[in-house]
This record gives C-alpha cells, sequence and structure tokens, in this order.
C-alpha cells in the first residue's frame, strides 16, 4: 500500500468522528499530491445539502485534529466540499444515497463490451443495484459498474 493510501486510511479513520459529530457523512478522503503540492481533499454530504458553514466547521476541526495528530509530514492544501452533483458513483452507499434518482451507467458484461443503461435507481442490496430502465428492471453487481452518473435535468 503507498504511503498516500494509507494516509489517507488514517485521516478518515481520525476525521470521521468531526464529520459524523456535525450530522453531515463522509464521502471521501483524497490524498495525493497535484501540480500545486500536496492535496488533502475532503467530501462531506447531507441530504439536505452542504453549506459553506459545513464546509468550514469540518475544514477548521480536521485542520486541527491533523495538527495535534501530525499524521501528514509535510505541508498540504485542505479542501473540504461535497462530493458535486457531477461526481462519480462508486460504492454502495454513493447508489443508496440515490435511490430514486435518475442515472446513467456503463456496464460490463461478459462478452467484454460495455453496454449502456439509463433509469432509476430504486434498490440497492448485497452488491447490487436495481435500475428501472425503460424496458424494465436491470439488476447489476456494483463490480460490474465502470462508470456510473446521475442525470442532472433542469426543469424549466
Amino acid at each position: 500500500m503507498a504511503l498516500f493510501e494509507q494516509l489517507s486510511e488514517e485521516i478518515t479513520a481520525l476525521i470521521r468522528p468531526v464529520v459524523e459529530g456535525a450530522g453531515l457523512e463522509l464521502v471521501e478522503v483524497q490524498y495525493r499530491q497535484e501540480p500545486a503540492g500536496w492535496t488533502l481533499r475532503i467530501s462531506i454530504y447531507k441530504k439536505d445539502g452542504i453549506s459553506i458553514d459545513d464546509c468550514a466547521k469540518v475544514s477548521r476541526e480536521a485542520s486541527h485534529l491533523l495538527e495535534v495528530e501530525d499524521l501528514i509530514p509535510h505541508k498540504y492544501n485542505l479542501e473540504v466540499s461535497s462530493p458535486g452533483l457531477d461526481r462519480a458513483l462508486k460504492t454502495e452507499r454513493d447508489f443508496e444515497r440515490n435511490i430514486d434518482e435518475k442515472v446513467t451507467l456503463i456496464v460490463a458484461d461478459q462478452s467484454e463490451k460495455n453496454k449502456d443503461f439509463v433509469g432509476f435507481i430504486k434498490d440497492v442490496k448485497h452488491g447490487e443495484i436495481t435500475v428501472q430502465t425503460e424496458t424494465g428492471q436491470e439488476v447489476f453487481p456494483i463490480e460490474n459498474i465502470v462508470k456510473a452518473k446521475l442525470v442532472i435535468e433542469f426543469k424549466k
């Protein structure tokens, strides 16, 4: 396991109680080197949406904890934000969070060709999602999903 992956896991364990204590869900922690230097990116979620105050609170508390624990050996930029509407859905929890939402999926099948599907997430359990498409319900193992994103539709 690379140093940054191990650090991401340690950071996740450290800040999860802070995020959950604020009534939020920790979606993802990324720690990686980028052109501007090392970046620690924390994505948080709340059903009603994430406010700037939510981000500021998590940023302050996480920053303090990280300073006290001294896990990161060099300078880094801390970013706290919502995962965004166009974020890829990857985990079972990502799909659960978006039940009844419209998604577009690229799914690998046994013939090693990818198939595209569009529909509404109806159920998530045991590593599978059920999607209502125009032709009926389809069940896909999450491990076979190559790419999944929410379909963003703006109302007039």
